[in-house]
């Protein structure tokens, strides 16, 4: 069968890489020059399933407005006259409340979980290196009130068999000894040992040359300017290099994927959250992280890759904006020099952003639509490195006509109605 994936992002390359090893022939489409130059390019560096969870929760409404009077906020909102923000922003609100976190988590974790093992099979059965490590993530409370508050979020990982610490300051210092030198700046920590890190572009690119080992034809500088639907059914793309027809389309481009569907009739609560990283060379190792630190009071993770520091967060609603604003930089700075002011030299520092396709209740969009034979690979927000191979693992079996290995209810754009 031939399968259009439209999209070289890390779900993109994934949903590729899994499709050829089920027997498909496989072109991809991009409008940049090769894989993971838009939101893959240089994201936090996480594989966290233990820590997928929705945005929206108990509270949060609360927590955005004191996030916004912040000096250095998590959280920056620029009101645009876009009635699709505000109605992502409604939904999103709709949702934060108890019963929605609940449900939306349980419907994250078991598709994170999976990637994660995917990932880890995928590098057994390939030896793909990507500066990976495997030493888990370690969350850091700078307040009592911060630790008190992860019941809820414990209470789901025991529900999935989720491995978890939580540590005092001794604890948290033997996970990352670094961190002994500002130990007292925090109360204690929540450990997730099952998490890893990695280069998100480093992998991505070795992956797609795997890929291409398999067969599969990588159509860069090639913009996607439509879908062509016909009695119900994709027909095929039309795309600066003419119309692309195929058995099944894959519709894998993240925050620009609305864009495309709204013509033919679908809608799909995916907007982009624009997110910002630096990457910061590493000035003495024994003064540096050993994995990922998330910082609870700022939402910045700090992540070990190779010889750098990839430092990343801050969530910012602005339209498809890729304005680098000076004001997140100094946030991502203040907090890897708080942290670990030896680790790294920040004048050397390279500054990024990239456009995260959230949903409103956090829960990707995978599987089939309402149009026959086009299927749906995107809205996974911070987690689409950490959900990518199992996204490609899932998109393989339903265009095989296989039964995914794990409960997909629930991911699909059905959800929305």
């Amino acid at each position: 069968m031939k399968v259009l994936v439209l999209g070289s992002g890390v779900v993109g390359t994934a949903v590729a890489w899994y499709l050829a090893r089920a027997g498909h022939e496989v072109e991809v489409v991009d409008r940049q020059s090769g894989p993971a130059l838009e939101t893959s390019f240089a994201n936090a560096g996480e594989v966290s399933p233990g820590y997928s969870a929705p945005w929206a929760g108990p509270g949060v409404p609360l927590k955005a407005v004191k996030w916004m009077l912040m000096h250095h906020s998590p959280l920056v909102i620029w009101p645009l006259l876009d009635p699709a923000m505000w109605r992502w922003g409604w939904q999103m609100l709709m949702n934060c409340n108890a019963r929605a976190y609940a449900l939306n988590k349980s419907r994250m974790v078991p598709i994170a979980e999976y990637s994660r093992d995917c990932l880890k099979a995928l590098r057994a059965e390939t030896g793909i290196a990507y500066d990976e490590r495997a030493l888990g993530t370690l969350q850091l409370f700078r307040t009592q009130g911060q630790l008190d508050g992860i019941g809820g979020d414990v209470e789901v990982l025991r529900q999935y068999g989720v491995p978890f610490e939580v540590l005092d300051r001794e604890g948290f210092c033997r996970a990352e000894p670094a961190l002994r030198h500002v130990q007292h700046k925090f109360v204690g920590a929540l450990r997730l040992p099952g998490d890893e890190t990695g280069d998100c572009f480093q992998f991505t690119n070795a992956l797609a040359a795997l890929a291409r080992g398999l067969g599969v034809h990588f159509r860069f500088d090639t913009t996607i300017d439509a879908l062509q639907v016909g009695g119900g059914a994709i027909t095929g793309v039309f795309t600066s290099a003419g119309l692309l027809r195929a058995d099944k389309v894959v519709l894998a481009l993240g925050s620009h994927s609305p864009r495309l569907l709204e013509p033919v009739g679908l809608r799909i609560p995916v907007y982009p959250v624009k997110g910002y990283s630096i990457t910061v060379p590493i000035a003495d190792a024994a003064h540096a992280p050993e994995s990922t630190i998330m910082d609870e009071t700022h939402k910045v993770a700090v992540t070990r890759l190779g010889n750098r520091i990839r430092v990343g967060g801050t969530a910012e609603l602005a339209g498809y904006s890729l304005a680098l604003r000076q004001a997140r930089r100094a946030t991502l700075e203040h907090v890897v020099s708080d942290l670990f002011p030896r680790g790294g030299d920040v004048s050397r520092a390279s500054f990024w952003c990239g456009l995260r396709p959230m949903t409103p209740d956090g829960t990707p969009i995978i599987g089939a639509t309402p149009v026959k034979d086009l299927l749906l690979a995107t809205g996974h927000g911070t987690l689409g490195w950490t959900m990518a191979c199992g996204t490609g693992r899932v998109i393989a079996d339903l265009v095989s006509g296989r039964d995914p290995e794990i409960d997909v209810t629930g991911l699909s754009m059905q959800r929305y109605g």
